[in-house]
């Protein structure tokens, strides 16, 4: 499974990647506005900052909603680095915009996917990756693994070569049961991707280990 960081902030981007877990990044218009970052051209010079730190995919968004300002945001985003992927809203003109990029060779993102129905439509346009919103799913009271599962069972029936990215992740939980479920992708903040190294024993069996060498060197 492929590790993102979902973020704006280029430390904790470097961090990742310094960790050697980084796959790939992903942003959104909030992330970037996070970060104090706006205007066009900062946005872009950002994400051309973001391709820098990393050779894996960075998700750019479109903001338009309509097929024609999306498909004009696409050529432009693609021109920023060869590792840009375009992440366009899982709406009727996304969809549109979603078969359109496949045609031109451009990979995207489809996001905001918040059911298995969207999903099959997403691949069926040819996205590269789809992000169901697992923690955004849970909040109202649905399990959003389920929908990962769903998902990952219907693309291996079918044939599709659309990656699942599992979006809106919460925790070291959340990624640990995304693998679980299928997915191929996470995309989380750094934190939860910290977590993973958190357990009770590992820190007791360190204590032990540097406490019994002191005293076997007589320190």
């Amino acid at each position: 499974m492929k590790f993102f960081i979902d973020t704006a902030n280029l430390n904790d981007i470097k961090e990742a990647e310094a960790l050697g877990i980084l796959d790939g990044v992903t942003t959104n218009p909030s992330l970037m506005a996070k970060e104090k970052i706006s205007g066009d051209k900062n946005v872009r010079e950002h994400y051309k900052k973001i391709c820098d730190i990393t050779d894996g995919d960075v998700s750019a968004e479109v903001i338009s909603t309509d097929f024609e300002g999306m498909r004009k945001e696409a050529e432009e985003l693609v021109k920023i680095a060869d590792n840009i992927v375009v992440k366009i809203p899982m709406i009727k003109d996304g969809v549109k915009a979603l078969a359109w990029a496949s045609s031109q060779g451009i990979r995207t993102n489809c996001t905001l996917v918040f059911s298995a129905g969207q999903a099959i439509l997403a691949a069926k346009a040819g996205a590269t990756y789809v992000s169901p919103f697992i923690g955004r799913i849970d909040d109202i009271g649905w399990d959003g693994m389920t929908l990962i599962s769903d998902i990952a069972e219907i693309y291996a029936v079918q044939g599709f070569d659309t990656e699942i990215l599992a979006a809106s992740i919460r925790s070291g939980k959340h990624i640990v049961d995304a693998a679980k479920a299928g997915a191929d992708v996470v995309t989380c903040g750094l934190s939860a991707i910290e977590s993973l190294l958190n357990h009770p024993l590992t820190d007791n069996g360190l204590a032990k280990f540097l406490a019994d060498h002191k005293k076997a060197a007589g320190l």
